[in-house]
């Protein structure tokens, strides 16, 4: 591919890092948990759902042992999402030495915008070791017994795009008001940190939703891969409801004659997404774009890679919600390797896990009462998009 993946654009990429592919469920807690407990200085730790279960309360316990070691622990929820977190469960994180609060609660923030949720997901722990991706902190997203955890990924990176997130972290912690020379200063590696040996240095750059803040990053790096894909794109998306702009580049790039394969879910936690989403599939077909309904479980990653050398992935799903009311995060990360072997890991979700959706059996899965309420749930996600999207300001 040319843009955004070509060797010769590499503005906003930093070259010194590691990048490893972290499956959700155990695989992630255990990189979360084994990175907390090595933590050294500091811990940023914000989510959009963090659940008072199982598995936020074994979080829990490996924040607050890093805490009572003396590591500073900065936990920001979202204010919506989280408010299931009981005052007890609150109050003992502070006990420990926590630093917690919401962002933005419900009904109680300065600066109310109707629908702005922080819905990223990341972790920084010694501004050099960091996860980004689309896991709550929730039994949902984890492997427990009798219950597998949702589709979902991260990616673990070790090096200079660390302090760049740290920075936002602390952006984001203060919501966005002055960020003190001190908390500057934190955004550096404390004591002596180098990458793994023999791992490949890949070129990683971050990217921001945030309407209100006139951030656009992310819709941008989509637009950039589908105006410039060559091959192939597989896109892995939880609540797939593409606007205009973005079902035109997929039509374009499609008659370019680019093989565009889109995973979405099978079974949904959102129902009224999944009919809604069910509602498109006769024009995704129309234009030659294959659909893979994941089956075993609830899928909710966001991912897409280019042409085996280029991908990002994080917190944002191709919809309007996530372009215009919800504070997002993804890496765009640039080597060929890397690119190369995630595809691959989707590419075995495809044939293992996931339904085709053709012409013929999705006319066959049809009848009008079913396109009605295909349709009428399309509607109700397009004026709820429009009310959550509504705002009484844009920061500048």
């Amino acid at each position: 591919m040319k843009e955004p993946g070509g060797r010769k654009n590499n503005k906003g990429y930093s070259t010194q890092n590691a990048v490893n592919l972290v499956r959700g469920g155990r695989p992630y807690f255990d990189c979360l948990i084994g990175l907390i407990s090595n933590a050294q200085h500091s811990i940023h730790l914000q989510c959009y759902i963090y659940d008072d279960d199982v598995t936020g309360r074994e979080v829990a316990d490996a924040l607050k042992d890093a805490a009572v070691r003396g590591v500073a622990v900065y936990l920001l929820a979202d204010g919506y999402a989280s408010q299931v977190m009981s005052r007890a469960f609150i109050q003992e994180l502070r006990d420990s030495g926590i630093h917690f609060r919401y962002f933005e609660p419900l009904f109680r923030s300065k600066s109310f915008y109707f629908g702005r949720r922080m819905h990223h997901k990341v972790f920084v722990a010694d501004a050099f070791h960091a996860l980004v991706g689309g896991v709550n902190i929730s039994d949902h997203y984890n492997d427990l017994p009798g219950q597998p955890g949702w589709l979902d990924f991260a990616v673990y990176v070790q090096g200079e795009i660390a302090s760049s997130l740290c920075m936002l972290c602390w952006k984001t912690w203060f919501n966005f008001s002055t960020v003190t020379i001190k908390s500057t200063r934190a955004c550096k590696p404390t004591h002596e940190c180098t990458l793994p040996a023999g791992s490949p240095l890949c070129a990683v750059r971050m990217r921001r939703n945030d309407w209100v803040r006139a951030k656009n990053e992310i819709s941008a790096s989509y637009v950039e891969m589908l105006k410039n894909a060559e091959q192939r794109v597989t896109i892995v998306c939880s609540y797939f409801l593409p606007g205009q702009i973005i079902r035109r580049l997929l039509k374009q790039a499609s008659k370019r004659g680019v093989q565009i394969r889109v995973v979405i879910a099978g079974p949904s936690d959102v129902k009224i997404a999944k009919h809604a989403e069910r509602w498109m599939y006769d024009w995704l077909l129309r234009n030659k774009i294959e659909i893979y309904e994941y089956q075993p479980n609830i899928l909710h990653a966001k991912v897409a890679v280019c042409d085996g050398q280029w991908m990002t992935i994080g917190s944002y799903n191709i919809n309007v919600i996530s372009a215009y009311a919800s504070i997002e995060l993804n890496l765009d990360i640039k080597e060929d390797a890397f690119c190369l072997s995630s595809e691959k890991t989707l590419e075995g979700i495809i044939e293992k896990d996931c339904v085709r959706v053709t012409t013929d059996n999705h006319q066959k899965s049809r009848n009008w009462a079913i396109q009605l309420l295909r349709w009428s749930s399309y509607q109700a996600i397009r004026m709820m998009f429009y009310l959550m999207t509504f705002y009484f300001k844009q920061k500048k």
